[in-house]
């Protein structure tokens, strides 16, 4: 089995309740054991400003799908939830995203999938989530706590927890 870290984001809907549901997914169709789930954060739009407010979360999942059979069930859950990623904007409004940004120590560069995530160590929005269920696990020679402490985490906020 292996350990895998993957980064739910979202800003069309109730993204919240469609988190519940795509982690629900997520475990069922990747026969996956849920080991950690963090918080929701709400977090200023990154790349393409104009646009809601995100919400962000994280989790860490045990699967035996190999990376490329769990980036294509990732995909089909996007668009069971409204995401169609041949029209829509880079970094844009979307319903779901899912990004795997780590699976065990797996280094891999191709077209389709780049592990570890290219730009985990740029992003606050993923790291605040990461570092609360993984904080000290080691990530192409950094943890997410050390990466978190180069950037500013400004504007982003926990939510409460769903009842």
């Amino acid at each position: 089995m292996a350990s895998v870290l993957i980064a739910l984001g979202g800003n069309v809907g109730d993204v919240r309740a469609t988190f519940v549901k795509a982690i629900a997914n997520i475990c069922g169709m990747t026969q996956a054991a849920l080991v950690a789930r963090s918080s929701d954060y709400a977090t200023p739009p990154w790349g393409d400003e104009h646009q809601a407010p995100f919400v962000n979360a994280c989790i860490e999942i045990e699967t035996s799908l190999d990376p490329h059979a769990l980036l294509f069930t990732l995909h089909k859950i996007e668009k069971k939830f409204g995401r169609d990623r041949a029209n829509e904007r880079r970094w844009g409004p979307r319903t779901l995203d899912l990004d795997i940004i780590a699976y065990d120590d797996v280094r891999l560069d191709k077209p389709e999938l780049t592990l570890p995530h290219p730009r985990l160590f740029e992003r606050a929005f993923v790291l605040l989530p990461l570092t609360e269920i993984a904080p000290d696990r080691p990530i192409a020679g950094q943890t997410p706590r050390q990466a978190l402490a180069r950037l500013s985490s400004d504007g982003i906020e926990r939510l409460p927890d769903l009842q």
